[in-house]
């Protein structure tokens, strides 16, 4: 094995990982707005900037399970037992005690087994939790006949936030770990450049000079 700097996030990738970090800290704050747990804006705005933001996000995630499964990177989502209680003992024990992080990122497997875990709960669970809730919740019009109590909508509204909530801890988590091991900007620089330090077999180092030197840099 060798230590590369490898493009292991396409500019899609890229695009689509910062267009929804910032649509969900809108969707976040607008969303505490018309909670009423602030008044930083006025409630009107609020809902209509929710709604539009929602749509468009819901728009890109339609996009990006296309091109995951086009692509064949929804394989990287794969959970994996082989190397998962040693990561989760890790983040449990072994960081506040020095100790090195277990997982070497490898060139067809960029997420370690405990991260592939959480992105596939979060994207077969969360997600389509956040999205049935919210368009259910939207067409209200359409079925408020049927709830003559408002009992559903109440059901609805509140399914809709218990997933918001769950997602904002996993916003939460996620930039925690980003402070773990070689420092905040050390994990944050690949989502920006594209390139991280990934260990290749001398094939697979042979194959990305020969038919992507672009892709492929000496490690620093």
């Amino acid at each position: 094995m060798a230590e590369r700097l490898v493009r292991v996030y396409s500019r899609f990738n890229r695009l689509w990982h910062w267009s929804q970090v910032g649509s969900i800290l809108i969707l976040l704050f607008t969303g505490f707005r018309i909670m009423g747990l602030h008044q930083i804006m006025p409630y009107g705005p609020a809902v209509v900037l929710h709604s539009a933001v929602a749509l468009a996000l819901l728009l890109l995630w339609a996009f990006a399970t296309f091109w995951l499964f086009t692509t064949g990177a929804w394989k990287q989502y794969l959970p994996t037992r082989e190397g998962l209680w040693a990561v989760a003992r890790f983040y449990a024990w072994g960081v506040f005690h020095g100790e090195h992080h277990p997982y070497r990122k490898l060139y067809r497997r960029k997420h370690n087994p405990l991260q592939a875990l959480a992105y596939l709960a979060l994207k077969t669970l969360l997600f389509p939790a956040i999205w049935i809730t919210g368009i259910v919740y939207l067409l209200h019009g359409v079925w408020q006949g049927w709830d003559t109590t408002g009992q559903g909508l109440w059901i609805v509204a509140n399914l809709h936030i218990l997933a918001a909530f769950a997602i904002a801890s996993f916003v939460v988590i996620h930039v925690y770990l980003l402070t773990v091991g070689h420092g905040f900007f050390d994990h944050l620089r690949p989502m920006v450049t594209g390139f991280e330090k990934v260990d290749l077999t001398p094939e697979q180092e042979a194959f990305l000079k020969s038919d992507a030197p672009d892709d492929i840099r000496p490690a620093r």
